[in-house]
Order: C-alpha cells, then sequence, then structure tokens
C-alpha cells in the first residue's frame, strides 16, 4: 500500500472511531433527556440548558468509546445526578441546615433506609442505586459506593462552608487540591465499576480507586483553568483564587498526570479497559476544556 493510501485509510478509520464514539453520545442522551423528562423540577435552572446533557454523553462516550449504551447509563446518569445536587448545594442552599438535609437524604437513600426525604433529588438517586443493585457486584461494593457518595457530600458541604466565610476562611491551595472529591468523578468511576458486573475487578479496585483519585485532582485543575471567569461571575471557588499562577496551576496538572500514569502503569497488564478509561478521561478533558465548559449561562 502506498503512504496516500496508508495515510487516507488512517484518517478514514479515525474519523469512523469518532463517528462511532458521537453516535454512542447521542443515544445516551436520549437517556439522559428521559431522566430530566422525569424529574423536570431538578434540572430547571438556567444552567441546565441542551449542551449540558449533550457534553456529559459525549465525555463518557469517549471515555468509554468500546462500550454500549447500556453500559454507560450508570455513568451518565450519575453525571448528571452530580451536577444537580451541585447545583442545589452551591447555588440554592442558603444555611447550613439545608445542606445538612440534603446530605442526610442522600446518604438514607444509599442505605436504603425509611423515612427518606421525598425529593427530586432524592428520588433520582434512588433509581441509580436501584438500578446498580441489580448488579451481582453491589452487594460486596455497596459500601465502597455509599462511602464515596458521602465523600463527595462532604466536600462540597466543605466548600459551601468556605464560601460563606469570605476570604479570611479561604483554604490553601493545597486544602483546596486536597477537597477534589467535590468533583465527583470518582463516584462516577465507582458507579460504572460495579455495573460492568465483572467480578475480575475487585481485587484490583483499591489501586483504581487510588489512581481515580489522582486523576479527579487533575480534572478538577483542568476545570478551573476553563471556568476561571464563570466561577468568578458565579461567586464559586477556583485555584485560581488561592494564590497560585495559571501557570503554576498547569504544572501541577502536568506533575498530577504522571503521577496518574505512573499508578496505572502497573494495572495495563490485568485492567487494561478501566486504565483506559481513566487515562482517556484526563486526554477527554484536556481537549474539552480547552474550548468549552459544561454548564449553560445563568
Amino acid at each position: 500500500m502506498s503512504m496516500a493510501r496508508s495515510r487516507d485509510a488512517a484518517h478514514l478509520a479515525a474519523a469512523a472511531a469518532s463517528g462511532r464514539t458521537s453516535a454512542l453520545a447521542a443515544r445516551c442522551q436520549r437517556d439522559l433527556q428521559e431522566c430530566v423528562q422525569a424529574f423536570p423540577e431538578l434540572f430547571s435552572a438556567g444552567p441546565f440548558d441542551a449542551t449540558l446533557f449533550a457534553t456529559v454523553s459525549l465525555a463518557n462516550a469517549f471515555g468509554s468509546p468500546w462500550a454500549a449504551a447500556e453500559q454507560l447509563r450508570i455513568a451518565n446518569r450519575t453525571s448528571l445526578w452530580i451536577f444537580a445536587v451541585d447545583w442545589l448545594i452551591d447555588h440554592e442552599a442558603a444555611s447550613h441546615e439545608e445542606i445538612d438535609e440534603i446530605v442526610r437524604g442522600c446518604l438514607a437513600v444509599a442505605d436504603g433506609r425509611g423515612a427518606v426525604p421525598d425529593t427530586s433529588l432524592t428520588r433520582f438517586l434512588a433509581v441509580i442505586r436501584d438500578d446498580l443493585a441489580a448488579s451481582p457486584l453491589f452487594p460486596s461494593l455497596h459500601a465502597v459506593w455509599r462511602a464515596e457518595l458521602e465523600r463527595m457530600l462532604g466536600a462540597m458541604a466543605r466548600e459551601w462552608e468556605w464560601k460563606q466565610g469570605g476570604e479570611p476562611a479561604l483554604p490553601t491551595f493545597e486544602e483546596y487540591l486536597g477537597n477534589a472529591d467535590n468533583f465527583g468523578s470518582t463516584l462516577v468511576n465507582v458507579g460504572h465499576w460495579i455495573h460492568s458486573g465483572d467480578p475480575l475487578l475487585v481485587p484490583h479496585l483499591d489501586e483504581l480507586l487510588r489512581a481515580s483519585g489522582a486523576v479527579q485532582r487533575v480534572l478538577r485543575l483542568l476545570n478551573d483553568l476553563a471556568t476561571y471567569e464563570r466561577d468568578v461571575g458565579w461567586g464559586d471557588l477556583n485555584a485560581l483564587m488561592l494564590g497560585v499562577s495559571r501557570d503554576e496551576v498547569v504544572a501541577r496538572v502536568a506533575a498530577l498526570t504522571g503521577e496518574c500514569h505512573a499508578m496505572l502503569e502497573p494495572l495495563w497488564a490485568t485492567r487494561p479497559d478501566e486504565s483506559a478509561y481513566l487515562e482517556r478521561q484526563i486526554g477527554y478533558s484536556t481537549g474539552f476544556y480547552g474550548l468549552a465548559d459544561y454548564w449553560g449561562g445563568l
């Protein structure tokens, strides 16, 4: 085959792969639109526009382009649910009591306890929990999922506290980065892995969780680099508000990315799909945040 034909074939293959992944995202988006129709009051604020639902679907499709839409259902729905609870805590809650009620209600759903507050947020989370419960891995990994949910909610509440205290209460950059559980990507990953139902990943779960935590810190900073102006306008926290320059944040992203690669290197031989899934999250977000953001306008 000539070099020209080889080049053309490579371009065609790359385009075909992108087309297949985009079609996967389109199927996933239809499911999210059904979720939005089922819980319309949860997604009625202006920033929940059609682009947000599309970009959530694209992110998960490009993270696992080999998957079917059904295999990505939990990842997509959890991602969408996280946007909802983030909005409620960050922009709707006006008191500690309101946030405590949100957290208690969500954890009650996770525990399957009675007396759960009947809200759109808890009902949507219950749908996700019940879907997860159909997986053979759920009985053994329920506690892991629940713990990750609690970490994420606690981190969101902690950031709210920082913002209420004004400048004297702002965290250091390191404290802020240590609170990256508020980003929620590890909760998405845990649910995705439970939903896969593959018992062979369980012995490697601790390693995958450590790597996911490192990826989550990278994604937190990539998001901050892209959304500084929006965060200023919305009154949100951002790493660039905490005494570090853009160049310093970029350097930390590079260092953390190197740590992620080192953590995943031993896993490639035994868990190639999960390793690729985590590395692709960094690659996709690096490209995505260079041009866009998830939220719509206020």
